[in-house]
């Protein structure tokens, strides 16, 4: 895989996302790569923008109740990430002078940052050269590498591989271009090298593996799909839509109204919710979304207060 020929590609079809523009902070960036986890580049853009200037720091955030970053984060699905961001904004405000760090250790120290998003907010936001994996970088290896449809089980041998293909000097150290070249890689796999009928008469890489194989149909384990309809997730969200649309707390029969289907499977996803932290329980018994309850604000106060 010439790195010069996906960088020519990417020059051309490179898509114009505002998280890409380099007036961009890092800060903006971590937020935008928490959105994009499991979620649509399209159902990210309006959010994205409206927290960026809404939090244009991590401090301004972290100033918020958790409950209001959850009442903003609507309907991206899993939500737990917005709880993490928030958790996260508030030790770069106390810890990092309100700054992302750009070592990728240090990141990882931080709430909900992971593997992939400390590498991806070290590469495109620092323009360090390490790999960056994601669902598309992988398909885009299996393929046009090993000549597979799809890519086995994720393993630590996905960033040796990345790694493998980044662009390097006569040296062996990595080009300038690295940070582009992992770029180009995920949108190669987001734009042409599709999971489902992927459009191989548009694609630069004319010595793909797989293409050359005569495209064979994937053969190994069955591949899980992800539903969403009458799951506990949908009765999850469907929760946190009645209290996100309040700015109060809720008795408990209205949530009950929210699914009515299985009071058993509502009361779990509750439950659930509760567990999670994303949700509390008021005075009276009523529910409210994470720290918009006065006894939460007394419990904040006993651990300020000896």
């Amino acid at each position: 895989m010439p790195p010069s020929i996906l960088l020519g590609w990417f020059d051309t079809h490179e898509r114009d996302l505002p998280w890409r523009n380099p007036d961009v902070s890092a800060w903006h960036i971590l937020i935008s790569e928490i959105m994009l986890q499991q979620t649509p580049v399209a159902r990210v853009l309006g959010p994205w923008r409206d927290w960026v200037h809404r939090w244009p720091v991590p401090s301004s955030m972290a100033a918020e109740s958790a409950g209001e970053v959850l009442r903003a984060w609507g309907k991206l699905g899993y939500p737990r990430r917005a709880l993490r961001l928030h958790e996260c904004a508030k030790v770069l405000a106390r810890d990092h002078d309100d700054q992302v760090p750009d070592d990728v250790e240090a990141m990882l120290a931080l709430p909900g940052v992971g593997d992939y998003t400390a590498r991806a907010v070290a590469c495109f936001a620092f323009g360090q050269p390490v790999p960056v994996v994601d669902t598309n970088v992988r398909r885009v290896i299996a393929r046009a590498v090993h000549g597979r449809e799809h890519p086995g089980n994720p393993s630590k041998v996905d960033l040796r591989e990345a790694d493998d293909l980044a662009p390097r000097t006569s040296g062996g150290l990595y080009s300038s271009a690295a940070p582009r070249f992992s770029a180009a890689l995920m949108e190669l796999g987001a734009l042409v090298c599709t999971a489902r009928n992927p459009r191989c008469d548009e694609c630069p890489l004319s010595a793909c593996e797989w293409v050359r194989r005569g495209r064979p149909a994937y053969d190994g384990p069955p591949r899980k799909t992800q539903k969403f309809t009458g799951t506990d997730r949908q009765v999850r969200g469907l929760l946190l839509d009645v209290l996100r649309s309040t700015t109060g707390s809720v008795e408990r029969a209205r949530l009950d109204l929210a699914w009515t289907a299985d009071a058993a499977q509502r009361d779990r996803a509750l439950d659930s919710l509760l567990v999670d932290g994303l949700i509390e329980i008021t005075a009276g018994d009523r529910y409210c979304l994470a720290g918009e309850s006065p006894l939460s604000d007394r419990d904040a106060e006993r651990q300020v207060k000896p």
